[in-house]
């Protein structure tokens, strides 16, 4: 097993370290020092720019006006024309954000070995790290003063907004308006629209399903509320297998869920394989990404070119995918149709959903001319024989 990473800065004349923690997978700071409420913005933000992160010291609500600063002198800075290839832009669009989200990451907050923020006018953490990274060691059931963890603002918000989300749950109106809860870095269904998808097409039969990549679990308890008398749902993540578990207990259908562990397919063969993979084919930069992004087009095609060993006969296979990569330039249509050849399947039918999302409507978005045309599709497949 690897041990953690670790950080060190120089503090009152002495050299301290501490564990680096973050889930996104962003390396630690090479050099840190110390901030507290006399920092001004402008030293700042040279100082993250520079690559030199910023320990605080201060007031907890400061920090936060702080990171608000950054934010602002980054988006101050001239943007580059977005180029006329759409695949061009999109990259262009990753690397800004990659580069406003380093910078971000350079405001540090310290952690105690309970998980508590010891700053002045900290929230109350412990639950959500705790969610994220796990209970505290023994023995660290109170705050301490000494930082036994730093992890960046940016992060730590995020953990607080994903602990809430938790709690709160996404209402689903597929579900009869009932709630998924996700969990830390497992994907939300808040884009509601390839779920209703789900919900109206035909079923080919109500005895068995898969569900790929089941993540929050959400498919298979649409299927199993649509009637479908026992799902298999597959994952490799661990959050996301304990997520599942979670709602499908909650929304009454544990038993006819099976949530197992698996790399795609389980064993056997059913009538309704359902699979929603990440609907970009790009390379995710951290953990959480790879529920949207899909190198190499990896698990399409893994699903596509499994799909026939694992249909009964007569079975269908649905894909739910968005056209958003077509109009970025990243896949063209003909080759998703190429590999349902290649994978001996035929196209029965096709449900298509335009989306809901804000975005599909911001004229500011530098992606807002793909995502205006995109369109969420269900793919009803069955095979050549």
């Amino acid at each position: 097993m690897n041990s953690p990473p670790v950080v060190e800065w120089t503090e009152a004349d002495e050299v301290r370290s501490a564990r680096w923690r973050s889930e996104s997978g962003a390396p630690p700071p090479r050099r840190i020092v110390i901030a507290d409420d006399r920092m001004k913005a402008d030293a700042a933000y040279k100082l993250a720019c520079e690559g030199t992160a910023l320990l605080w010291r201060g007031d907890f609500h400061n920090a936060r006006q702080l990171m608000t600063a950054l934010a602002r002198r980054i988006d101050r800075r001239p943007r580059k024309a977005p180029p006329a290839d759409p695949a061009l832009a999109f990259h262009q669009h990753r690397a800004a954000q990659n580069q406003r989200a380093r910078i971000l990451g350079m405001l540090l907050i310290p952690l105690d070995a309970a998980h508590a923020v010891p700053l002045h006018r900290a929230p109350d953490v412990r639950a959500a790290c705790a969610q994220a990274y796990g209970p505290p060691e023994p023995g660290a059931g109170s705050p301490v003063a000494a930082t036994a963890s730093v992890v960046s603002l940016r992060e730590l918000l995020g953990l607080i907004g994903a602990y809430e989300w938790r709690k709160k749950g996404v209402e689903v109106p597929a579900l009869g308006g009932d709630r998924i809860h996700p969990h830390y870095g497992v994907f939300s269904p808040a884009r509601g629209e390839y779920v209703d998808l789900v919900a109206r097409a035909p079923l080919p039969s109500q005895d068995l399903a898969f569900d790929i990549g089941t993540g929050t679990g959400v498919l298979a308890s649409v299927l199993a509320r649509r009637g479908v008398r026992r799902i298999v749902a597959t994952d490799q993540d661990p959050r996301a297998l304990a997520c599942a578990r979670e709602n499908t207990e909650r929304l009454g259908v544990a038993g006819q869920v099976e949530v197992v562990e698996a790399d795609l397919f389980p064993a056997g063969r059913a009538p309704l394989v359902v699979c929603n993979p990440p609907w970009v084919p790009a390379k995710p930069t951290s953990p959480v990404e790879h529920a949207v992004y899909d190198p190499g087009s990896r698990m399409l095609r893994g699903f596509l070119n499994g799909l026939a060993d694992h249909l009964s006969p007569g079975g269908e296979g649905w894909l739910i995918l968005s056209d958003l990569a077509e109009h970025l330039g990243l896949r063209p249509r003909a080759e998703l149709l190429d590999t349902f050849a290649s994978a001996g399947l035929t196209v029965l039918d096709r449900l298509d959903i335009a989306p809901r999302h804000p975005r599909a409507h911001d004229i500011s978005d530098p992606l807002h001319a793909a995502r205006a045309a995109e369109v969420t599709s269900l793919w009803r497949l069955g095979t050549d024989g």
